[in-house]
C-alpha cells in the first residue's frame, strides 16, 4: 500500500527540475527504512493503530525512465481478519518521465502480496496506475485488476488520489493529499480520505508529521477500534 517513502520518491521526481543540470548515473539503486507510529494506507490503519517497521529497495534506469522496486511493512489486519500473515510485500515497476517542462508522468504496475494470508478471497491485489504531475502537484488513478484486498467480487475497484508536496524552505515540505477509494460491489466500504502534513529533511534522517482522516467508520478492528479515525501520525525514515 502507497506510503510515506513512495510519496517522498514521487516528490523527488516532481521537483527534480532544480537538479536537472546534474549528470545522473545511468543506473541508480537506493534503499530505505522507516519507523511509523501507525501504518495508514489510503487513510485506513493496517496495524490496528499501532507502529510499524518498513523498508524497501529501488532501481531506476535514468536514460529510459524505467524503474522497479520492492517494499515491505509489518501489518496486523490480515490476522485480525482471520488470516495468517503479518507482512505486506509490495513489488512494483513502471516508467516515468517529463512530457513537457514541469509536466511529468508515471505509469506502472503494483502487486500487493500477503504471504500465506489464507483469506478467501485472497488479500493479494494487483493494480495498474497512472499519474500526471505539474510542479509539486499531482493527480493519480489506481485500478484493481484483481479483487481488492480480499473484498468479494471487487475487481475494477479504483482509487483517485490528488495532492501536492510543496517545498516551503529550510528543508521543510508541506504534504497535502485527498483521495477517494471506490470498492466495486461493496459501496458501504467506499470512502474519502485526506492528509495534511510536513516533512523535514535533517540530512541524516527525514522526519514527518501529518494529520490524517477519513469519512468512514466501517473499517473496524478488534475492540471496535475505528481504523479510519482522524489521527496525528509521525515517522522517521532513512534512505541509503
Amino acid at each position: 500500500m502507497k506510503k510515506l517513502i513512495l510519496a517522498s520518491a514521487v516528490f523527488a521526481v516532481f521537483c527534480g527540475g532544480a537538479q536537472a543540470e546534474e549528470k545522473k548515473p545511468d543506473n541508480e539503486f537506493s534503499f530505505n527504512a522507516s519507523v511509523v507510529s501507525d501504518y495508514r494506507y489510503r487513510g485506513i490503519s493496517q496495524t490496528r493503530l499501532k507502529p510499524a517497521l518498513q523498508g524497501g529497495a529501488d532501481y531506476t534506469h535514468n536514460p529510459s525512465g524505467f524503474y522497479a522496486g520492492t517494499w515491505l511493512s509489518t501489518i496486523k489486519w490480515i490476522k485480525d481478519a482471520g488470516g495468517d500473515s503479518d507482512v505486506e510485500w509490495d513489488i512494483y515497476g513502471g516508467k516515468r518521465g517529463e512530457i513537457v517542462k514541469d509536466v511529468t508522468y508515471d505509469v506502472g504496475l503494483l502487486r500487493y502480496q500477503y504471504p500465506s494470508n489464507n483469506l478467501n478471497p485472497s488479500a493479494n491485489t494487483t493494480e495498474v496506475y497512472g499519474q500526471l504531475g505539474y510542479g509539486p502537484a499531482y493527480v493519480k488513478y489506481s485500478h484493481a485488476l484483481t479483487n481488492l484486498f480480499g473484498f468479494t467480487d471487487s475487481k475494477r475497484s479504483g482509487y483517485l488520489d490528488v495532492g501536492a508536496n510543496v517545498e516551503v524552505g529550510q528543508g521543510l515540505t508541506l504534504n497535502l493529499h485527498a483521495g477517494h477509494q471506490k470498492v466495486k460491489n461493496s459501496s458501504a466500504f467506499s470512502y474519502t480520505d485526506w492528509k495534511v502534513g510536513v516533512t523535514k529533511d535533517f540530512g541524516i534522517v527525514t522526519a514527518s508529521a501529518a494529520l490524517v482522516g477519513t469519512n468512514t467508520d466501517n473499517y473496524v478492528g478488534p475492540g471496535g477500534k475505528n481504523l479510519g479515525k482522524n489521527a496525528l501520525l509521525v515517522s522517521v525514515a532513512k534512505t541509503f
